[in-house]
């Protein structure tokens, strides 16, 4: 089957959503037909084949509006029953795992659940939506698990776990998922143990949950001694892990300030760790200098406008987040706290109280699906969010991301895990405390490298400006949030007779005094995230000069198609699925929903002791879902200036028009070009019409 094009040569826009989910269809179709079993032949049972790549897949069931479904096991802090998975610590030097299983709610076999039917628990698309996650990001990156003894069972689990809730095969014949002991072995696995198992399922599922792109690596310890548990922490790094997960731990003791050298110092290695069950109190190793402290929360559904609240987790005196002052653990320089002058625990926090837990699947020492918690689900979930947000900084101990970008946390201030003074050390309050940290995550930009305490907002600069005095200026500022939040925007520095729109971020107005100013532009959004850029911006006097007034461009609206433009094949067009501004030609770039490059670009001469403005129409649009994440991107550039950079976070019903100040290219060539990016899936097109750079 052939699709019809237009004159450009590219499908329709309809067409091209077309090819994106017919095609497929009737390639299973055409496959199926080809495998068919000889006539009398038994017919095999049927594989579950998904014709998109697994990174799609994996989008599309998080993002599914009938997985968003919720279904509650019970009310924050909730007298639930429960088990823990392993018995504690019985000596310094040895750690118990965290796991709690619901004792309450039937355990159920994969047999024994219809296709498509809801279990207990907190499902993918639910973390996904509770922490305002991308459904994308992770692929080629490994996350690590630590744990102690064999689970014999954990490959097949892990695949009736992601098949249960739509999410891309996880094999060990795949690459995905590997299971190795201590020293890396294969085939010589420790020694089974139910409890530990249970441990790993719940570990296991909860990065597939939060990371489903990434691999997953489950090493096994011999024994939950503290040196085989290092030992495992050591080759899960050397086996590539960039995320490593531990949700186990016991009572400090003074020797495991050395072991914390020997096990968990690893620069560029995000190594997350569970803040404990028992309530208020310190443990190692999250305690760790070299690691992030994960706590607990009560995660429930909620009438505000993120859809959920989070609470202290704590069932008892004797159940609930770890949080304390280090009786021996030296307190990292990006940890400012001041009731605590060695390491303070925990940084930050997830869901971990069983009455509001998460679904897992275990069969060896479970009977299938169940409710889980304890802040052994929280320290997987965050290594994951780490994965979502990208390989750390090689020198970078990523425990100290979350303190420079606090505001994309959602602040827990509610509930306590004991009696203690300071308070803040049992107790959730507005900014840091110790059962919550900083808070849980608000998407990833509090797990990234990033600078400066806004973390999620990103100021393009404009570069240099040039104006000169007597002349209108009309500049506009251009920022993102990684949240999708509206911005407030502010300028100091400015030239005398210019001012910002504090709404749009336009600096306008008439340059009165002749000078050079250093301006900085800051962008902020309710919460508090910011972020800033600097420029210079000259000011001449205006002398009476000759520049007469005119616009520069060939063809400034496309309508005599490609004349006077360099452009990417189909991209000057009148196909119909985009409207032009006016007339019928536009610059379409992208739109295909695939791996895709355009650009449009002109040279122009800007005349000596003039002012230039470069002025055109754009509009985004876009079947991306995100509002974090930028995965199409339009860049404009003039020379080797960028002048602005838009994605699917701009898309929107119409044009807007766009202007930038060129006055500091008087006297020089420069080429204006407009390119456009877009990934493997899910159609961004950027339109651009109706262009103009005009001097006076």
């Amino acid at each position: 089957m052939r699709s019809r094009l237009t004159s450009s040569g590219r499908p329709t826009r309809s067409l091209r959503r077309f090819l994106v989910t017919a095609l497929p269809a009737l390639a299973l179709g055409l496959a199926g037909f080809a495998a068919a079993p000889p006539a009398g032949a038994q017919p095999a049972p049927a594989p579950h084949v998904s014709a998109a790549s697994p990174s799609t897949q994996n989008a599309a069931a998080l993002t599914d509006p009938a997985r968003q479904t919720v279904h509650p096991t019970g009310k924050a802090g909730a007298q639930v029953p429960t088990e823990r998975l392993c018995s504690a610590a019985a000596r310094p030097g040895t750690a118990s795992c965290f796991a709690e299983r619901r004792t309450d709610i039937a355990q159920k076999l994969a047999a024994a659940v219809s296709p498509d039917a809801a279990v207990s628990g907190l499902s993918p698309a639910n973390l996904h939506s509770a922490y305002n996650l991308p459904s994308t990001g992770g692929s080629g990156l490994t996350v690590g698990i630590v744990d102690a003894y064999n689970d014999p069972n954990a490959a097949a689990d892990l695949a009736t776990y992601r098949s249960q809730f739509g999410l891309s095969a996880c094999t060990k014949a795949n690459g995905c998922f590997k299971q190795v002991s201590q020293t890396g072995s294969t085939t010589s696995l420790p020694t089974n143990d139910s409890g530990w198992a249970g441990e790993e399922a719940l570990d296991i599922d909860m990065v597939s949950a939060i990371c489903p792109n990434c691999n997953i690596l489950l090493v096994e310890a011999n024994s939950p001694t503290d040196a085989n548990l290092g030992a495992a922490e050591n080759e899960a790094v050397a086996l590539g892990a960039k995320f490593v997960s531990n949700s186990w731990g016991g009572d400090e003791s003074s020797s495991q300030t050395s072991a914390d050298t020997s096990y968990f110092k690893h620069p560029g290695v995000a190594i997350t760790v569970s803040s404990g069950d028992e309530a208020y109190g310190a443990e190692w190793p999250a305690t760790s200098q070299y690691v992030t402290a994960v706590g607990g929360t009560a995660l429930t559904t909620s009438s505000n406008s993120r859809g959920w609240s989070e609470s202290v987790w704590k069932t008892n005196s004797t159940e609930g987040t770890g949080s304390g002052c280090s009786a021996y653990e030296t307190k990292p320089a990006w940890q400012t706290d001041t009731g605590c002058s060695r390491r303070m625990e925990s940084d930050v926090s997830a869901v971990a109280d069983p009455a509001t837990g998460v679904a897992v699947y275990d069969t060896y020492g479970g009977s299938g699906w169940a409710v889980y918690g304890g802040t052994s689900a929280s320290s997987p979930i965050i290594a994951g969010v780490y994965a979502l947000a990208g390989t750390p900084g090689s020198a970078d101990y990523p425990a100290k991301y979350p303190y420079a970008h606090t505001s994309s946390l959602y602040d827990v201030t509610s509930g306590n895990n004991g009696s203690c003074s300071p308070s803040y050390f049992c107790t959730a309050t507005a900014g840091y405390d110790g059962p919550t940290g900083w808070g849980t995550p608000n998407g990833t930009a509090a797990f990234t490298s990033g600078s400066g305490t806004g973390g999620g907002v990103t100021v393009s600069s404009p570069g240099n400006q040039s104006t000169k005095t007597g002349s209108s200026v009309s500049l506009a500022i251009t920022a993102s949030d990684s949240t999708g939040a509206a911005l407030t925007y502010s300028a100091t520095g400015l030239p005398a007779g210019l001012s910002i729109n504090a709404s749009t971020g336009l600096i306008s107005g008439t340059a009165t005094t002749a000078g050079t100013y250093s301006v900085t532009v800051t962008a902020k959004d309710a919460a508090g995230a910011s972020g800033s850029a600097s420029f210079t911006w000259t000011v001449s006097t205006s002398g009476g000069g000759t520049c007469t007034s005119a616009q520069l461009l060939a063809n400034p609206g496309f309508e005599s198609g490609g004349s006077g433009w360099t452009a990417s094949s189909g991209v000057i067009t009148t196909d119909s699925g985009e409207a032009a501004h006016s007339g019928s030609y536009k610059a379409w770039m992208d739109g295909y929903g695939t791996t895709h490059t355009d650009s449009v670009s002109q040279s122009v001469s800007v005349p000596a002791g003039c002012r230039a403005t470069f002025t055109f129409y754009l509009h985004v649009d876009s079947s991306e879902t995100s509002t974090s994440t930028a995965y199409d991107k339009l860049t404009v550039t003039a020379g080797s200036t960028t002048l602005a950079t838009y994605s699917n976070l701009n898309k929107a019903s119409g044009y807007a028009q766009k202007t930038f100040d060129l006055s500091s290219f008087a006297g020089s060539t420069v080429t204006l070009k407009f390119s456009g990016t877009e990934d493997s899936s899910l159609q961004t097109s950027f339109v651009v019409d109706d262009t103009a750079l005009t001097t006076s």
